[in-house]
């Protein structure tokens, strides 16, 4: 098993970090979060977890070892890959997760894109427990407070380091902002991989 990998970042896309390792690009699979926080050129370090199938080696990288670890736990459950799992710590952190399967929360999972109302009381279910005891209770609701909100700053640094300037980082947010306030109306979080993807989407219209 690959544990980890490190080295200078040598090229990010909105879900590919490819970090060179003694000479060798090793591709990794990460969720937007964990793109915000890499700059092309400068070294990182993540956390990797190897899903193997017949037909593939897919590498997965994570901020730290809890988001790793949480991301095997997930798979635990059934249907429950890697792709799945990925996304739900594109949508939510590992505390927050834990939070949700604590509490019972289904409208936190169904936030997560491919999980509908069964399939979230189904993973509630089988995971209950399995991820341990959140840091702090009621972690996967953001306090509402002053200024700008959670999912702008993630979203506007994901945008820069993928090489946009601030400006336009700030334009590409104000275009989806009513998407995410809409999934916020709805009773959701703000789906940052999806956001990102549009704000790509409005970046590439405008060039």
């Amino acid at each position: 098993m690959i544990a980890f990998v490190s080295g200078p970042v040598a090229a990010l896309t909105p879900t590919l970090a490819v970090i060179e390792v003694g000479g060798v690009g090793m591709a990794v699979q990460c969720t937007p979060n964990t793109i915000a926080g890499l700059r092309t050129g400068e070294p990182a370090r993540l956390a990797t977890s190897l899903v193997v199938r017949e037909d593939s080696l897919t590498l997965y990288g994570f901020a730290d070892d809890d988001e790793r670890q949480v991301f095997e736990l997930l798979q635990t459950a059934s249907g429950v890959g890697p792709r799945v799992a990925q996304a739900m710590l594109g949508v939510h952190s590992p505390d927050a997760l834990r939070a949700a399967f604590a509490s019972g929360d289904a409208k936190a999972l169904t936030a997560v894109p491919g999980i509908g109302p069964k399939g979230a009381q189904k993973l509630l279910l089988e995971l209950k427990g399995k991820l341990g005891a959140p840091a702090v209770v009621g972690a996967q609701r953001a306090p509402v407070a002053s200024g700008p909100a959670p999912w702008t700053e993630q979203l506007t640094a994901a945008l820069i380091g993928l090489g946009y300037a601030s400006r336009e980082a700030e334009d590409a947010v104000d275009a989806v902002t009513p998407q995410a306030e809409a999934a916020i109306a709805a009773g959701g979080s703000a789906p940052v991989p999806q956001l990102l993807r549009a704000a790509l989407q409005s970046l590439n219209r405008a060039r």
